[in-house]
């Protein structure tokens, strides 16, 4: 037998139908916007994307990686800020880990552009700006010429600044002539030269275990062969001395004592530039404090958030 339903029922079910259908397109698109304000890949230029993390809520933390790491590199920093109630974006720069690799520059300029492209687009405010290595130096290159934009507190771990290289002014860091020595290994055997930096990583060799090496050693080898020759070459000329007293926000800068790499004199001389700093000795760390002494950097780290 069928049924017959009346105009008015068809209506009503027709209607509710309908408006079942609009929930539904309206739910969608709820989540598409959600998931949009979570977006893997930030394009920077036309034909650039950058891999960023970006996970937690709360007052935002900025991680910048160093020469030729990705931001993979925190990964053990991560999950404890998130767990603290902060939101931590970790951005990558083009050339490395995960990001695009395009031909062209690779300098700070370059690299602080594209920080303040990630930060615009994510509406970031008052964050902690974090660097280390090379990525301190690009942080403290991004504060002075932005003017602080989006951040209100900068940490620098084992910055690779003021300056790199050896001039008649300035006696600490590598020589010029060892670093056109590291360039040109880059350009032959870029295996070997990471390898002999991980050989002076850590305080010393047996410091890191070979899982941590490796893994550290793996996030190199996803760098772009022309970023880590170029990234050399901008750590051997860039001087930023004249930029340290343009930083007006608080500033906290991490170093190993034993560091062989960036050596501890360059903390000192930070914080003799840089108002309102103060330094963190790691005292059983090289290069790698981030993961050498794991629970005091991310617990210096916090109570750097907090103050």
């Amino acid at each position: 037998m069928k049924l017959k339903l009346n105009l008015a029922t068809q209506t009503k079910i027709l209607f509710t139908a309908l408006a079942l259908l609009a929930l539904s397109i309206s739910a969608i698109a709820q989540q598409k916007k959600a998931s949009s304000t979570r977006e893997e890949f930030i394009e920077v230029e036309k034909n650039v994307l950058l891999h960023v993390t970006d996970w937690g809520t709360g007052k935002a933390v900025v991680l910048i990686h160093g020469w030729p790491l990705s931001d993979a590199m925190y990964e053990y920093q991560y999950q404890e800020l998130v767990e603290k109630g902060y939101r931590v974006i970790g951005i990558t720069l083009r050339g490395f880990g995960k990001s695009d690799k395009p031909y062209g520059k690779y300098d700070y300029d370059v690299f602080a552009n594209d920080i303040k492209v990630v930060l615009d687009k994510l509406n970031i405010q008052n964050a902690t700006l974090g660097g280390f290595s090379m990525g301190g130096a690009i942080a403290i290159h991004y504060v002075a010429k932005y003017n602080s934009a989006h951040v209100n507190k900068l940490a620098l771990f084992g910055a690779a600044a003021p300056l790199w290289t050896k001039r008649n002014d300035y006696s600490y860091g590598f020589s010029k002539e060892d670093v056109n020595g590291l360039i040109a290994l880059s350009k032959t055997n870029r295996p070997q030269l990471l390898e002999n930096f991980g050989k002076i990583f850590a305080a010393n060799e047996t410091a890191l275990s070979q899982g941590i090496g490796n893994w550290l050693g793996g996030i190199n080898l996803e760098a772009s062969p022309y970023a880590t020759t170029q990234c050399l070459i901008a750590l051997r000329d860039t001087d930023l001395r004249a930029e340290l007293s343009k930083i007006n926000i608080p500033t906290a800068i991490f170093h190993g004592t034993k560091d062989k790499i960036c050596e501890f004199a360059l903390a000192e001389q930070m914080q003799k530039g840089i108002k309102n700093s103060y330094i963190v000795k790691f005292e059983n760390s090289g290069h790698g404090l981030f993961i050498e002494e794991l629970g005091k950097f991310n617990s210096e780290l916090i109570k750097f958030l907090e103050k």
